[in-house]
């Protein structure tokens, strides 16, 4: 019967007729190669239908997740880095900051706003992979530096997303500078007793795990983030030794102790608004005591 047989033989489709399948339809998961719809996987969130593995987003969308209605107000938004060392690698520095600013659309590797995540004032910095590997130069550490201080100066909790490979080489040591700059910074935030929750995020490594990234009251992470200070690889060839399975991960830094808890990114928000609305029930106890306690000494 010619409805089981094939009459013509090879494909007839002028080249010219042929459809391409627009790139950006589709996600295939790194981790179980499991294929989703672009949409389907904004819509949960980045992450795998099937597995859970988080894929990495940046400040625009951890901004939409956490800001009520995405409403927020951004600081510092056009502050761009200089080139004090005049450094040149394949391209002079300034050049590769345009054209990574061309490119990504951002002005460096950090944004910080204030705003409102489930109805309590909150200031948020959040560092973005996409801007030369999220590396940490004089405008992320100053950046930051003054996210801190808006929260001080306006009393609302502060929230540190990382998202680092570590110092920008490009810097040297006005780079490294701003570890101690952020953490200094940071110490002054926990004096007026206010909270700092640091989100790591996949991969968190270098300068900034060595800082402001290990220094929350709460150090909470994405599931299997990548976070230490070293590669695996720069370790294991310094140890001579193989690395235990998982070594880094978000899971095997909590089962060492470095970090409080993981949270599913679906569930970050709420996790967020839960942990805030716990320390301020407990804030006006903690004043009382230590107004009680204070008179004990005067008496």
């Amino acid at each position: 019967m010619p409805w089981f047989k094939r009459v013509e033989k090879g494909i007839n489709t002028p080249t010219e007729e042929k459809k391409e399948t627009p790139d950006g339809l589709w996600f295939k998961c790194p981790e179980c190669k499991t294929v989703t719809s672009m949409a389907e996987h904004r819509k949960n969130l980045n992450t795998c239908v099937k597995c859970n593995h988080h894929d990495r987003i940046g400040s625009k969308e951890y901004f939409a997740i956490l800001f009520d209605d995405n409403k927020f107000t951004e600081m510092d938004e056009d502050m761009t880095s200089g080139d004090p060392l005049h450094f040149v690698d394949s391209k002079p520095y300034p050049e590769r900051t345009v054209a990574t600013q061309r490119k990504t659309g951002l002005k460096d590797a950090v944004r910080t706003a204030y705003g409102k995540s489930g109805g309590i004032d909150i200031t948020i910095a959040c560092m973005d992979f996409a801007y030369i590997g999220g590396s940490m130069g004089s405008v992320v550490g100053e950046k930051i530096a003054r996210a801190i201080d808006h929260a001080r100066k306006n009393r609302t909790p502060f929230l540190m997303i990382s998202k680092s490979g570590g110092a920008r080489m490009m810097e040297a040591g006005f780079s490294l500078m701003q570890m101690a700059k952020t953490s200094a910074k940071l110490a002054l935030l926990s004096e007026e007793k206010l909270p700092y929750i640091s989100l790591l995020t996949d991969p968190t490594t270098g300068g900034v795990t060595a800082s402001y990234a290990m220094l929350g009251d709460f150090n909470i992470a994405e599931p299997g983030a990548l976070i230490g200070f070293a590669g695996p690889r720069v370790i294991k060839e310094t140890i001579g030794k193989d690395l235990p399975k998982g070594f880094q991960s978000a899971e095997f830094v909590l089962e060492h102790g470095f970090l409080d808890f993981i949270v599913n990114r679906k569930e970050l928000k709420q996790r967020l608004n839960d942990l805030l609305g716990m320390l301020a029930t407990a804030k006006p106890e903690d004043e009382a005591a230590a107004k009680a306690k204070k008179s004990v000494k005067t008496s």
